[in-house]
């Protein structure tokens, strides 16, 4: 039998060595999971490894040269909803997502989109400010809901995994109910 479910693809935007990003997105994934709601897709940047954007036509006409592009845009094209997990670097996200979500245009367009961010006392929530900008000019919807993660490290147990929180689970099951609802609208 065929998943009809729509995609929700969680996408992990830090790639740099010692990171904690992929415990939250691991996390998120296991929330939204038993929600039900969506299909759910993890995409770890790392594991993508784009090089620096190399394509030398614009992305608007999607005619990609590289087998890397042409990859990275058969994964987000099969997505319905997004939600990026995000740290905060000086105040603003980090150029491996930037340069994930320059690499592709119509790819992104029309569909849900939000956040779990996190870092220090700001909670990562200045990243996510600049990239609702960037999102909205690729067409994507974002939505209000969202989890915000202060203090990050203090979240994590010794094992490196999320420590059971009710406030974030709260978060991240409305964030997820957000995402169907606004799905079902603008992708029937």
């Amino acid at each position: 039998m065929t998943d009809t479910r729509p995609v929700l693809q969680i996408i992990t935007a830090s790639t740099r060595p010692g990171r904690i990003g992929p415990a939250f997105a691991e996390w998120f994934t296991r929330v939204a999971e038993e929600h039900g709601g969506f299909a759910v897709e993890p995409i770890d940047l790392a594991e993508v490894a784009l090089p620096f954007f190399d394509e030398p036509k614009h992305p608007k006409l999607r005619e990609y040269e590289h087998q890397h592009t042409k990859d990275w845009s058969a994964t987000i094209e099969r997505a319905d909803a997004f939600v990026f997990v995000t740290p905060e670097y000086n105040y603003g996200y980090s150029a491996v997502l930037k340069n994930a979500l320059d690499f592709l245009g119509h790819e992104w367009a029309d569909k849900a989109v939000s956040f779990v961010s996190y870092g220090g006392i700001g909670a990562g929530t200045r990243a996510v400010q600049q990239l609702k900008q960037v999102v909205t000019t690729l067409r994507m919807v974002p939505i209000f809901e969202s989890v915000n993660i202060s203090f990050a490290a203090s979240k994590l147990g010794d094992d490196g995994r999320v420590i059971d929180d009710p406030l974030m689970n709260l978060a991240a099951v409305q964030t997820v109910d957000e995402l169907l609802r606004i799905t079902r609208l603008i992708r029937p």
